[in-house]
């Protein structure tokens, strides 16, 4: 990242598994490596798992604009199903990152840097499961800080602060687990 550049990155999930908590999380952890940012929630009428959306900005200065994420430099899928209801390619720049939760390569087509990690299975293996639903939403955080180099140490203390106990502890594990196995091509 350069020192004028404001990385500016879109998570799509689904009611419930947590892409608002997900985006808060990224910019704590920013805010803890010496960046700025700002988490961006986007709230409609969402249910639990109809597909929603949050944003983040992180940057090496502080962020000044406030609109709305067009094109964003990261697109992070919780739900590897969503791309079959929703075009999450939709602006993602040219050059630009897809981070996914998979066991494997997704097949995209594009001028795209694709990453994946199985965060159903760091999660289940862990016993953050709630509801029948595997909770992805730390480790792709994990994920995404090995993508944007964001040190996991960062990232593990804004998890423990934002869940308090063994729960804390479990979460922050997940997310070094993906930082640790993400995988990316291109």
């Amino acid at each position: 990242m350069s020192e004028e550049e404001v990385i500016e990155i879109r998570f799509h999930g689904r009611g419930g598994q947590g892409a608002v908590t997900a985006a808060s999380l990224l910019v704590n952890a920013a805010l803890r490596a010496g960046m700025y940012g700002q988490a961006i929630p986007f709230f409609g009428a969402e249910r639990r798992g109809a597909p929603v959306v949050a944003y983040a900005r992180i940057s090496k200065n502080p962020v000044k604009v406030r609109s709305s994420i067009r094109k964003p430099s990261i697109v992070v899928v919780l739900d590897p199903m969503l791309k079959d209801l929703v075009n999450v390619l939709d602006g993602l720049r040219e050059g630009g990152t897809l981070l996914i939760n998979s066991s494997s390569k997704p097949d995209v087509l594009g001028p795209y840097r694709v990453c994946y990690v199985d965060a159903v299975k760091i999660a289940s293996d862990l016993g953050l499961v709630l509801s029948g639903w595997a909770l992805v939403n730390t480790p792709m955080v994990g994920a995404l800080a090995k993508v944007l180099k964001i040190p996991i140490e960062d990232v593990e203390d804004s998890i423990k602060e934002s869940i308090e106990g063994r729960l804390g502890e479990l979460n922050a594990l997940a997310a070094r687990r993906a930082y640790e196995g993400v995988v990316c091509s291109g």
